[in-house]
């Protein structure tokens, strides 16, 4: 793939937390209007690799370029002027604001006061909830519609790349598949670049083009979403297979062909 293809590329990423290494060596691309997904289990570094993305937390080593740019060691809100979106986990939407003004909120870089209303009602075709909702204080809403308010107010900024950290986290089954036909929309109908951390794997591989599976801070495998889909690993580990258990996870981990 072409360099100009790749919005996102991390290159032997590490970073920590104090003398703890959350995160070994990492490295991932995301090409142009694809989605790619970060699977692992809790504690496997998928959040830690957003926060690093984003700004939050510094790498100690390796390379960040975002749109060809090095990104690593930037402040987070010049990276988010850059054109990047990041909707964390616990969805952290502003309790005692409304719906309306938690959605202004991710406009707030930009000047271009028509296109961002234009924007707003984009956002409340995809959630038409948050219309209704509109003055309602956003810590008044369920858990599904602070997530559908978290996702509309990072595309309130028209991100070039949005990272989406667990958008199914304390959702229903029916919610759930609402969101994600949502995410898919987003990526076919602006073709949107989408990074996706998601414990859901079966949800996570139909909804992705690409995937990454970590392990304690390490990509320990990467495919397309449909040849991880079949790969017996993937089917016993993250697929809900009844054989895997602690004999399984043991096994996993002795596993040297993907080191």
């Amino acid at each position: 793939m072409s360099a100009p293809d790749i919005i996102l590329k991390l290159s032997n990423i590490e970073s920590y937390y104090g003398p703890i290494m959350a995160i070994r060596g990492i490295s991932i691309e995301v090409p142009r209007g694809r989605i790619v997904t970060l699977l692992g289990a809790n504690g496997a570094g998928k959040t830690t690799v957003l926060k690093t993305i984003s700004g939050i937390l510094d790498p100690q080593k390796g390379t960040i370029e975002f749109l060809g740019k090095p990104i690593q060691r930037m402040e987070a809100d010049k990276i988010v002027r850059l054109g990047l979106g990041h909707v964390p986990e616990g969805r952290e939407v502003f309790p005692f604001l409304s719906v309306r003004e938690n959605l202004m909120m991710g406009a707030y870089p930009r000047k271009d006061r028509e296109a961002v209303t234009e924007d707003l009602e984009r956002v409340y075709g995809y959630f038409p909830r948050l219309r209704e909702r509109l003055n309602q204080p956003a810590g008044q809403l369920s858990g599904g519609e602070q997530q559908m308010l978290a996702i509309g107010r990072a595309l309130m900024n028209r991100p070039t790349l949005l990272l989406l950290d667990e958008p199914s986290l304390g959702l229903s089954p029916i919610l759930v598949r609402e969101i994600f036909t949502i995410i898919r929309r987003v990526n076919e109908e602006q073709g949107m670049s989408i990074l996706l951390v998601e414990q859901n794997a079966k949800v996570a591989l139909e909804t992705a083009h690409y995937g990454y599976v970590l392990e304690i801070g390490r990509v320990v495998m990467n495919d397309s979403c449909e040849r991880l889909m079949h790969s017996k690993d993937i089917q016993e580990f993250y697929l809900g297979a009844k054989e895997a258990g602690a004999r399984g996870e043991r096994r996993w981990k002795k596993k040297k062909t993907w080191r």
